[in-house]
């Protein structure tokens, strides 16, 4: 992952621990979410987007 390599922190979320993870992602996995705004990004994404949604 070349932005964690430049820093960007990451938290690994398992939904399969979670029904409502499970039923909230299970289609669009994987998904990225800001903790600052909350907003988020579903599959599919290419680095271009991940970076423009890190703007």
């Amino acid at each position: 992952m070349p932005l964690v390599e430049h820093g960007l922190l990451v938290e690994l979320v398992d939904i399969a621990e979670s029904d409502a993870l499970f039923e909230q992602y299970g289609l669009s996995i994987p998904v990225l979410r800001r903790c600052d705004t909350g907003g988020e990004l579903g599959w599919p994404f290419d680095a271009e987007q991940v970076v423009a949604f890190l703007r």
